[in-house]
This record gives structure tokens, sequence and C-alpha cells, in this order.
């Protein structure tokens, strides 16, 4: 059974930071490409980053470029969300998900039925 367990959320300030993981189990973690989204109260879930499961390409939504970092130890089983300069729009739960496909660098990284298996969330809380 494929399990992902996000951590690391919590209130910050705005412009500080914090550091989200996403660990793994039930797969083979890294062949598999990596993704993390969000979802503010009222809205749609949206995409944040996703990582090839090599870790050498990766896809940032245009609000968090500059800002946001994503990277993976396969040794571990762990992928990371660096997040800094927070901002309150930033303000959501934050999910990591697990493409449905192994060893595929996907031209959609963005689109929710890329992956197969979500994390049940982290809450991220900017005040200002």
């Amino acid at each position: 059974q494929v399990q992902l367990v996000e951590s690391g959320g919590g209130l910050v300030q705005v412009g500080g930071s914090l550091r989200l993981s996403c660990a793994a189990s039930g797969r083979t973690f890294s062949r598999y490409t990596m993704g993390w989204f969000r979802q503010a109260p009222g809205k749609d879930r949206e995409f944040v980053v996703g990582i090839s499961w090599s870790g050498r390409r990766t896809d940032y939504a245009e609000s968090v470029k500059g800002r946001f970092t994503i990277y993976r130890d396969n040794a571990k089983n762990t992928v990371y969300l660096q997040m800094n300069r927070l901002e309150p729009e930033d303000t959501a739960v934050y999910y990591c998900a697990v493409d449905q496909v192994p060893f595929r660098t996907p031209s959609d990284y963005d689109r929710e039925g890329t992956y197969d298996y979500w994390g049940q969330g982290t809450q991220v809380t900017v005040s200002s």
C-alpha cells in the first residue's frame, strides 16, 4: 500500500520560511515523479511544483518561482519543498502526490490526473 505523509507545515510570518517533507512508502520511490499541490480555503486545489524521478527536471507554478525549491532524497524516500519569502497568498493545505507511471518525465506535471496517490496534507499559514 502506497503511503505519503507530509510534515513541516505551521504558522509563519510574512517573509519567513518553511520546509515541507513528504515521506513515501509502498513503492520504489526513486522511479516516480513527485508533485506538490495546495488548496486554499474556498479555492480549488492548484499545482505548485513537480520533480522528475531522477530529480533532473522540475516544473514550478509561476506564483512560486524563485521562492520555492523542490528536491528529493531517493535514499530516504523523501521529497522536500523549501519555501522562502512566504506570502499570505501561500496559506493553504499542501499535498504531495506520486506519479502513476514509473520512469516517466511527464509533460504535464501540473495535471492532477498524472498522480495516483496523495498524502493527507499539511497546513501552512502565513500571517501578515
